[in-house]
């Protein structure tokens, strides 16, 4: 089986596919990413071929555009999507989806896939297997809480497009939907109808690294790390950085470790001796050392903490990150900080952390969390029905 895997131009939307591709591939099916180079070098890095279509999209200079001088996204009052904006989130993909659709579907028709899995909001991989006649799989990279009204805004933008490139019928959605999002996290709603879902266990994947000689260093019972994904810090985050580092070095018996890339350690300033600032590294290779997690809200951090069962900080930056703010907070994962000003202040920080590490509650709502993710079937195992699917195409 052939499958063609696509994905929005940002790293974090493809690394939660990364386990399934691995899966496909073992079980004897030849696998190929296709899209933009910001998402060709992670597949590289995961062992996975690709082909590159299009040019660097690069996500920090879109949110930089019109960023003022020394302000976070959030700062500037236009970041944070609630769920009564959520088309914030969707927008910006529909106008890429315009200038990339040809291209796509061009190279689909030549490679010929049996099976396309992408991110929901690359609606390319829509337009391809409506023109090619294959099913479409969903592997959802958020909380997800649009059901199919991203589809049928596409339907409604794009549609006339669409039938320009060779699409006979109405844009389709998804045979198939794979959410790794746990279900008691995701909650119930509109996410509940549509196409039938199923629910996959998150496999830890935070992208490619050495394991650093400091994570096989005994660790103390205290051991915080924070990561605060990969644009913060290039989105006038550093002021940030130093509030955390400073709330967490208030903290008696604390380790703090803080994943930041080096062309940024100078910025941030002197650090006391219980705080070691690296390079950033893959989450999974250390958090089973950590006691608790401090971080933006990004889907890839929360479901890496989530799955090893820890108590989570989230500090809200873009898109929709509050929301996965609120429904840690919600089961008793985390707390949160979404206010800017409340983030900036090391007290706030300082107590929050303190409450997660003292107050049992935290870790024992993680665990509860970590045991669902775990119940769930893994990658391997939907396998099986991602051969019926691609093998049922080709009946009609």
């Amino acid at each position: 089986m052939r499958v063609l895997i696509m994905a929005t131009p940002v790293a974090s939307h493809f690394m939660p596919m990364v386990p399934l591709a691995w899966a496909l591939r073992t079980a004897g099916h030849e696998v190929l990413v296709a899209g933009q180079p910001d998402i060709v070098a992670p597949a590289l890095a995961a062992g996975l071929p690709a082909v590159e279509i299009g040019d660097l999209y690069d996500a920090v200079e879109a949110l930089t555009a019109r960023l003022p001088a020394g302000k976070r996204p959030n700062q500037a009052g236009r970041a944070q999507v609630s769920d009564q904006t959520p088309f914030t989130l969707v927008m910006p993909w529909l106008m890429h989806t315009r200038y990339l659709m040809k291209q796509y579907l061009e190279f689909a028709a030549e490679w010929r896939p049996e099976l396309v899995v992408s991110d929901p909001m690359e609606f390319s991989a829509l337009l391809v297997g409506g023109v090619l006649g294959v099913p479409v799989v969903h592997h959802r990279w958020d909380i997800e809480p649009l059901a199919d009204e991203p589809t049928a805004m596409a339907r409604t933008l794009l549609g006339a497009r669409f039938a320009r490139l060779g699409l006979a019928c109405e844009l389709p959605g998804p045979s198939l939907v794979l959410d790794s999002c746990p279900p008691s996290v995701r909650g119930t709603g509109a996410t509940d109808a549509g196409p039938p879902t199923r629910a996959v266990r998150y496999v830890p994947y935070n992208g490619a690294g050495t394991l650093p000689p400091w994570v096989t260093e005994p660790a103390g019972p205290g051991r915080v790390v924070v990561s605060l994904g990969g644009l913060t810090a290039s989105l006038n985050g550093i002021p940030l950085f130093r509030s955390v580092v400073d709330g967490l070095e208030a903290i008696e018996g604390v380790e703090t470790i803080v994943t930041l890339p080096a062309r940024y350690h100078a910025e941030l300033g002197p650090v006391g001796p219980a705080t070691r600032v690296v390079e950033p590294v893959p989450l999974n290779l250390f958090l089973a050392s950590c006691a608790a997690v401090v971080h933006h809200g990004g889907t890839g951090t929360a479901l890496t903490a989530c799955a090893f069962g820890l108590p989570q900080l989230v500090l809200p930056q873009i898109g929709n990150e509050s929301l996965w703010a609120a429904r840690l907070r919600d089961r008793c994962v985390a707390r949160e900080l979404t206010d800017p000003a409340a983030q900036d202040d090391p007290g706030q920080v300082r107590d929050a952390v303190r409450d997660l590490l003292e107050n049992g509650s935290y870790a024992a709502g993680a665990r509860k969390v970590a045991d669902e993710m775990a119940a769930l079937p893994a990658p391997a195992g939907l396998v099986p029905e991602l051969e019926a699917l691609a093998a049922g195409s080709g009946d009609r």
